[in-house]
C-alpha cells in the first residue's frame, strides 16, 4: 500500500495509460520516435507482468 492505496491499482492505472499511449504512437494520433513507442512497450511488458503477479499472489498467496 502507498498512501492508502494498493499497488496492484497503481500498477492497473499506469498498464491502462500505457496501452492508451501505445495504440496512440501506434495509429500516429501522437507522433514519437520509434525508440521511444519500443521502450514503452518494453515498460508496459515488465508492468503488467509485475501486475499480474502482485494479483496473483495477493489472491492466492
Amino acid at each position: 500500500m502507498i498512501s492508502g492505496v494498493s499497488i496492484i491499482l497503481i500498477l492497473g492505472i499506469l498498464n491502462m495509460l500505457l496501452i492508451l499511449f501505445q495504440i496512440s504512437t501506434g495509429l500516429r494520433w501522437i507522433g514519437v520516435p520509434f525508440h521511444v513507442h519500443r521502450k514503452t512497450a518494453i515498460i508496459l511488458f515488465f508492468s503488467a507482468a509485475l501486475h499480474g503477479i502482485l494479483a496473483i499472489l495477493a489472491n492466492y498467496g
